[in-house]
C-alpha cells in the first residue's frame, strides 16, 4: 500500500484537487487497491470547511466528485503514516517540516518536481486559475505515478 498525503495553506483548493484527481487516476487505472491518498493543510483558517467551490467546479467538469471532504490539519504524527507528503509549494514545504519536525526519510517532496519542474503549483485561491491550478496537479499526479511503476513500487495491472 502506498500512502500518499497532498498538502497546501488551507485544503480547500490545491491538495484536495490533487487528492481526488490521483484517487480517480488510479481507480481508472486498476491501481486503486494499492494507494491510501488523502490531503491535509499546513494552517488551521479551514479546518472543516467543504472544498473551495472553484475546486468543486473545475473537478465537477471532467467528472470527479470531491462530496463529503473536509478540511484538516497536518498533524506530526502523518510522517509515520505516509510514505509521500507531497507540498503544492514553497511555502507548503517550510510549513510542513516545521509540523513534521524535519524529513529524515526523504518522504517530503514538492508536487510538480514529479512533473521535472521546480516551480510552486500556484495558489487559485489568490489567482482564481483553476484551470491552470488543474494543470499543473494533473502533470504532477502522472508523473507520481510514473515515478512509482518506475521505481517498482507499483505493479502493472
Amino acid at each position: 500500500m502506498i500512502k500518499v498525503l497532498f498538502v497546501c495553506h488551507g485544503n480547500i483548493c490545491r491538495s484536495p484537487m490533487a487528492e481526488f484527481v490521483l484517487k480517480d487516476m488510479v481507480k481508472k487505472a486498476g491501481l486503486a487497491d494499492q494507494f491510501e491518498i488523502a490531503s491535509a493543510a499546513t494552517s488551521t483558517e479551514e479546518i472543516g470547511n467543504p472544498v473551495h467551490r472553484g475546486t468543486r467546479n473545475k473537478l465537477r467538469q471532467v467528472g470527479i466528485s470531491v462530496d463529503g471532504k473536509r478540511a484538516v490539519q497536518l498533524q506530526k504524527s502523518d510522517y509515520g503514516k505516509y510514505d509521500y507528503l507531497i507540498g503544492m509549494d514553497e511555502w507548503n514545504i517550510r510549513n510542513m517540516l516545521r509540523i513534521l519536525g524535519g524529513d529524515p526519510e526523504g518522504k517530503v517532496h514538492k508536487m510538480l518536481e514529479f512533473a521535472g519542474s521546480a516551480r510552486d503549483v500556484a495558489d487559485p485561491w489568490y489567482t482564481g486559475d483553476f484551470e491552470a491550478t488543474y494543470r499543473d496537479v494533473v502533470d504532477g499526479c502522472e508523473g507520481l505515478i510514473k515515478v512509482l511503476k518506475k521505481t517498482g513500487a507499483i505493479a502493472e495491472k
